[in-house]
């Protein structure tokens, strides 16, 4: 194997890694919107289960005999 063959072959090799880095980092991407999506919701659930717990009566029978 010549070294240009070595050198086109070490660069195909780079390309490649580069397409796959930047498939995981879309991935990525992805994933953190999806967690900071779900952060959101179980701030507004708790927000609720907060707001039901402290009305006046004490929320629900089951969860204060509890």
């Amino acid at each position: 194997m010549s070294v240009t063959d070595r050198i086109l072959s070490a660069l195909t090799t780079v390309i490649r890694m580069n397409d796959k880095v930047e498939e995981m980092a879309g991935l990525m991407k992805e994933q953190q919107r999806r967690l900071d999506d779900l952060n959101g919701r179980v701030i507004r659930l708790e927000t609720v289960l907060e707001i039901a717990l402290h009305r006046p009566g004490g929320g629900s029978p089951r969860l204060s005999g509890q």
